[in-house]
């Protein structure tokens, strides 16, 4: 059978089916837009707010208008951002008042709520079951991220590897007037950024303004983003750029982000400061030591893969306190931990500096890098206790050197490097040396904090100083024209605590020392900050520099408790031997100092003394049965015409192999050496 066409021909029958089938298809196509148009969408809202609610474990619905309109998503882009797709008319549906609630375990409330967001749909891909979605715009969104402490925070979510049949395909994200909102328990934080868009920017299209509280101080600042974030194309780079300050506390950033949903493409210049390094472990997981307040500025880049990060911070300059460091850092996420690789320089290190480290700076210090108070007025030896709890998350290799450090502008002191490994709990520096005053300063430290809790450190010292000038050291003694001598000295100890204090409380060992000839006096001992020596000195000799042929010490260590093995002063007048103990724990000394003169000289002859009382306040105690000896001219002249046998021998002849020096070297060793095994002495009463 055939239909005669108005021409009279007849039209051919499988023609005639082919025009019925694309005319049913057309007409079913219509059906479909008109049903679209006209369906009542908030009848599906009920099963729609269910479904999603059990696909992301949390509270969501759609408490407005849910609606479907045909548009053009170029109608709504910027000419440079459309391509040939933008123009067809999709389905758009439209969603009011729409909110995302917190997690199970998380306060009631909203993670993100917006006032209207609304898709685009491509419904030809729905028949090869893809979800095609070439634009999602969200109008005046708001976003409350909420932590309650290091472990709760509302924007985790645990994404579920399951098969499906349907495959999302999100092309480009837009992003109008909203409210970012972030709540932090952890390193107390409020604050909250007001977004709004940009008009007329050939870069920007999103602009933000921050205001709150970080760790009780006020933040305030800005940034851009990109207006359009394509998902698509992930060679469109997305730009970025923030400025946020509180306080000592500052994050710049200025780059782009290549691929933002998967972070593969990070590129920016970064100017970080804080009152203290370790402050950015609740930001970054990095954990990094106690510091003075630091400032610095480079070039970050950062990927992500198969659930590994490697961030690269190359390139930076900056300052620790009034310390200058450059150099580079590289984070890479791993098992079982964590690794930051690094090499980092100065050229001038400033020795205060480094007492963060250690505790050992004061406690408006320690205020201002955000930490307890915790030292006591009474107490010399730093009680700011280690935190060894993080020591398992990250393994370290860093590399640090310093040019030149200084105790203060008229104090150098020379070269320092370090190798810094952190493994597995443990803390080594090995080597950690110094190029001090024409001498040197090998040492190696290790700290295993690997039992973690409130388990104390185990630490080793073992330390050596050899050839180290006096001179150089401490160069205002020049201004009196001073010859001064060498040092030597060698430390080996053991101990256990969480401070620096507690360890000393506790150490085992020995120290042993030697100064060859010079010159000592007052000034230097000041300038060196020794209390002790200083009032020995001033006691024995007055204001004056006097010469010395030499110093020997030999200290054993034990629970704590230093007590001397051989403690003696040679110098041009006197031969003086010091006997007694010093007591780390609890910071307290007891020194009987006896000095006997070399010559005839009834008018020059000391008195035997102690120093005593506490290492921030030492006391001089004068030998009172001495002294009313002394009231009586025959027990003086008694002493002066018949000195003691050994006295006679330590005479100062010169510099030939009966000297004084060579004596004592003889008995202290020229150079430090280990003790045979033995007990050290206790303490003197």
């Amino acid at each position: 059978m055939t239909t005669q066409t108005p021409t009279g021909r007849h039209m051919p029958r499988p023609l005639k089916i082919t025009l019925g089938i694309v005319g049913a298809l057309v007409a079913i196509l219509a059906i479909a837009i008109i049903i679209v148009l006209t369906f009542d969408w908030n009848r599906i809202k009920p099963w729609l707010n269910e479904k999603v609610s059990d696909a992301i474990e949390r509270p969501f619905a759609i408490r407005g208008n849910l609606a479907v309109h045909w548009e053009r998503p170029a109608a709504s882009m910027p000419a440079s951002q459309r391509t040939w797709r933008d123009h067809i008319p999709w389905p758009h549906l439209y969603a009011d008042d729409t909110h995302v609630g917190n997690p199970a375990g998380m306060p009631a409330g909203d993670t993100a709520s917006v006032r209207q967001f609304s898709f685009s749909l491509d419904p030809f891909a729905l028949l090869g079951h893809r979800i095609h979605v070439p634009i999602l715009r969200f109008d005046g969104p708001r976003v409350d991220l909420l932590r309650t402490d290091a472990t709760h925070y509302n924007w985790a979510y645990q994404k579920k590897d399951k098969e499906s049949k349907w495959e999302l395909d999100l092309e480009r994200v837009v992003l109008n007037r909203g409210t970012i909102r972030l709540q932090d328990a952890v390193t107390k934080a409020d604050i909250t950024a007001d977004v709004a868009t940009i008009a007329n920017d050939p870069t920007y299209g999103i602009g933000f303004t921050v205001k709150g509280e970080y760790n009780g101080a006020p933040v305030g600042g800005g940034g851009k983003t990109g207006q359009v974030l394509s998902l698509k194309n992930e060679d469109v780079p997305f730009p970025v750029q923030l400025d946020v300050h509180s306080k000592d506390t500052r994050v710049a950033i200025e780059g782009v982000v290549m691929r933002p949903t998967k972070l593969e493409g990070i590129d920016i210049k970064l100017r970080l400061a804080a009152p203290s390094m370790a402050r950015l472990y609740p930001f970054t997981g990095v954990l990094l030591p106690e510091t003075h307040a630091f400032d610095t500025q480079g070039h970050l880049t950062g990927t992500l893969e198969d659930g590994k990060s490697r961030w690269v911070y190359d390139d930076f300059k900056g300052k620790v306190g009034e310390s200058d460091i450059a150099g580079r850092f590289e984070f890479v996420t791993a098992k079982p931990r964590n690794k930051l690789t690094g090499n980092v320089r100065s050229r001038q290190l400033r020795f205060a500096d480094l007492g963060p480290v250690v505790g050992a700076d004061s406690n408006e210090s320690k205020r201002q890098r955000g930490v307890a108070a915790v030292q006591p007025k009474d107490k010399a030896l730093p009680v700011e206790k280690f935190n060894t709890d993080k020591w398992k998350t990250i393994d370290a290799d860093v590399r640090f050197a310093a040019d030149r450090i200084v105790k203060d502008a008229d104090l150098p002191i020379s070269k320092l490097s370090t190798h810094i490994i952190m493994k597995n709990g443990v803390l080594t520096l090995d080597p950690m040396n110094f190029v001090l005053a024409g001498g040197s300063v090998k040492s190696d430290v290790k700290l295993d904090g690997s039992a973690g809790g409130t388990a104390p450190i185990k630490a080793t010292l073992n330390a050596t100083a050899s050839g180290v000038e006096i001179k150089q050291l401490f160069p205002q003694i020049e201004k009196m024209q001073a010859t001064v001598g060498k040092i030597y000295a060698q430390t080996k100890l053991t101990a256990t605590g969480d401070s620096v204090g507690a360890m000393l409380a506790g150490a085992n060992g020995e120290v042993k020392g030697l100064v060859s000839q010079g010159v000592v006096s007052k000034l230097l001992l000041e300038e060196a900050g020794l209390n002790v020596g200083n009032i020995i000195i001033t006691k024995l000799f007055g204001d004056k520099p006097v010469q010395l042929n030499c110093l020997a010490a030999d200290l054993g260590v034990k629970d704590g408790v230093a007590s001397t093995r051989t403690f003696v002063l040679d110098t041009e007048e006197a031969i003086v031997d010091i006997n007694g103990w010093v007591n780390m724990s609890k910071e307290q000394l007891d020194l009987r100092v006896k000095p006997e003169t070399k010559a005839v000289r009834i008018f020059t002859l000391r008195s035997p003394f102690y120093v005593r009382g506490t290492f921030k306040d030492p006391d001089l105690q004068l030998d009172k049965k001495v002294l009313a000896m002394k009231g009586g001219a025959a027990a003086a002249l008694a002493a002066i015409v018949a000195p003691p046998a050994a006295l006679l021998a330590l005479i100062n002849t010169g510099p030939g192999e009966d000297s004084p020096c060579n004596a004592l070297l003889a008995k202290a060793g020229a150079k430090p050496k280990a003790p045979p095994p033995g007990k050290s002495n206790g303490p003197k009463s």
